[in-house]
């Protein structure tokens, strides 16, 4: 019967390491991930964003004039 206590003692401890292991690089990789997923979501944006906005540029944009006035004079100086 001990047998089986210190063989379940040692699977318990195996599985509290591993996961104090486990944990402790997940914990140390988070910022990487982010990273990555945040560049990933960027591309994305990027790729959507670009396709959508010519469109609309071109919706709301007015016609612009082809010819323009006289030049404004500047004031005169008191001087």
């Amino acid at each position: 019967m001990q047998k089986v206590f210190n063989v379940l003692s040692v699977a318990g401890f195996v599985l509290s390491a591993g996961m104090v292991a486990g944990s402790v690089m997940l914990y140390s990789r988070i910022p990487s991930i982010t990273k990555h997923y945040m560049e990933k979501l960027q591309g994305e944006l990027t790729g959507v964003m670009a396709d959508m906005v010519p469109a609309k540029i071109d919706d709301v944009m007015p016609e612009l004039p082809t010819s323009t006035g006289p030049a404004v004079e500047l004031p005169k100086s008191p001087f």
